[in-house]
């Protein structure tokens, strides 16, 4: 297993401080697989996929576009 070193805000440390009872190597463990595993399923649906880049920024223009009119944003 390969160790990692990370930098966090002072408000988060202060808190991991005063919890030393939680396994915080293991709670950022889970939350690290947890995201890597969403990110494979999208690898995954992405390589399967015909939409060019610009059919996806158009979609997802479209679909602000009717988020914002439902919300009287528009």
């Amino acid at each position: 297993m390969v160790n990692m070193t990370m930098a966090i805000p002072d408000k988060l440390s202060k808190i991991i401080k005063k919890h030393n009872e939680v396994k915080w190597s293991e709670v950022a463990r889970k939350a690290m697989w947890e995201h890597a595993k969403r990110l494979e399923l999208l690898d995954s649906l992405v390589s399967k996929s015909e939409l060019t880049e610009k059919d996806v920024k158009e979609i997802g223009d479209k679909i602000k576009r009717g988020i914002a009119k439902r919300h009287g944003l528009a």
